[in-house]
């Protein structure tokens, strides 16, 4: 049975570009994220502190800067222009990493760029389901997901091919990462158009949002936040917790490492987790769009038996085994929360839905990452993930009881056979 309830597996050409778009800013992104830690510390001669300070002021403020653009594409009443400041910010930042003499110029550029990340992404997201049909939103988020996630792959792979041939060559690394981030702009310039209004979910104007693209809105209100509706919250509450349960994914490194791989070969744990991840968020993404719930708690009971598996793994391949299941569950929740999301929130206030989603749940990654950490040092990792077991077990009880976050799939329009 096809997934989709009007039986259409097209998506609308802007939301492939968007993909690709995705795709190329985090292949040119992680290029740089893989070494540049090793960078600072082999060429500038910073200290470890100092490099995971600069590391959270980085990720802090795209957390703080995503509620602010949504707030003002809501305001603007366009999401094209702060989707390409965005990442034309981003790109503009690639060449300063070549040339930095210094760790105040990685610094400017780490702090610039996560301006960049953090005003696109809540513009991107309303973007994306305001030019996709209501049926589709499932499969259009998971596709940018999956493209997004190729990109992730592709990135430390490319620098580390090219550090295996030029062992020390950082700055070429960052020089061969302007280019895929230069492609990723000039897609949003030629191949992204903005509808002339934002609709509802629906498909109906709403709450202003048949307004002329460029009319103004008002800022994010009480009243507003008050619309966002009981179904919103609700997929905000559970995907913090998940993200409790979740944590950062460095700690899938340090547990392939306690089980025995060595230093060089951890990072195939996140590559295991990557390539699930990449290859399960568009088809999961399809199937949700016949009904959000038969993909979100499969989706979470994935977390479950990640965390079990890999806290009691005690060798590679099965921690291996934990980390493909993490990137199942990523791949059957992700792009559905977004998909949820644009279906709560009012279109006026659509972009400011996803920026407060995100900031939530960003809050929240860095809060369980000190909280992991914690639990790791007192008493190992099998404490760490068996507590995000419990948490994840907790978020889906939590959503058993409360019932489903979304609603039925719509019916297939009848067909008419008069003509």
């Amino acid at each position: 049975m096809d997934p989709r309830p009007d039986g259409d597996d097209r998506l609308p050409a802007g939301v492939v570009v968007l993909g690709l778009v995705s795709l190329f800013m985090d292949l040119s992104s992680e290029m740089i994220h893989a070494t540049l830690p090793l960078f600072l510390v082999a060429v500038l001669g910073v200290d470890m502190a100092s490099v995971g300070l600069i590391e959270g002021v980085a990720e802090a403020t795209a957390s703080i800067s995503k509620l602010a653009g949504g707030i003002a594409s809501d305001r603007l009443g366009r999401r094209k222009p702060l989707v390409l400041a965005g990442y034309g910010l981003a790109a503009a930042t690639k060449p300063l990493f070549a040339i930095a003499g210094s760790a105040a110029t990685v610094v400017a550029a780490r702090f610039v760029d996560r301006v960049g990340k953090g005003i696109r992404g809540a513009p991107r997201d309303a973007l994306v389901a305001e030019i996709t049909p209501p049926g589709a939103r499932g499969a259009a988020f998971g596709l940018r997901q999956s493209l997004d996630t190729v990109g992730a792959v592709l990135g430390p792979a490319v620098a580390m091919a090219v550090l295996a041939l030029s062992p020390g060559a950082y700055r070429v690394v960052f020089a061969i990462a302007v280019l895929p981030a230069l492609v990723s702009v000039a897609l949003i310039v030629l191949g992204v158009d903005e509808p002339p209004a934002a609709v509802s979910g629906d498909g109906a104007a709403q709450d202003g949002a048949s307004a002329p693209a460029g009319a103004a809105r008002p800022l994010l209100r009480r009243a507003d936040l008050a619309d966002l509706g009981a179904r919103y919250w609700l997929v905000l509450a559970l995907s913090t917790v998940l993200t409790l349960a979740r944590f950062s994914e460095a700690f899938l490194l340090l547990r392939a490492a306690d089980a025995g791989l060595p230093a060089a070969a951890a990072p195939l744990a996140l590559v295991a987790m990557n390539v699930v991840y990449a290859a399960s968020a568009w088809p999961l993404g399809r199937l949700s769009d016949a009904g959000r719930a038969r993909v979100l708690v499969p989706g979470i009971a994935l977390l479950v038996a990640a965390d079990v598996v890999l806290a009691l793994a005690s060798g590679p391949g099965a921690v291996l085994l934990g980390a493909a299941l993490w990137g199942l569950h990523m791949g059957a929740t992700q792009g559905l929360f977004s998909a949820i999301v644009a279906e709560s929130a009012p279109a006026s206030v659509r972009a400011s839905a996803f920026g407060l989603f995100h900031l939530v749940t960003g809050i929240a990654l860095l809060a369980a990452s000190a909280i992991a950490g914690a639990a790791w040092s007192a008493a190992g990792p099998r404490a760490t993930f068996g507590a995000g077991a419990v948490l994840a077990s907790i978020a889906m009880a939590g959503l058993l009881l409360r019932g489903r976050v979304a609603p039925a799939p719509r019916p297939a329009p009848a067909r008419d056979d008069t003509r």
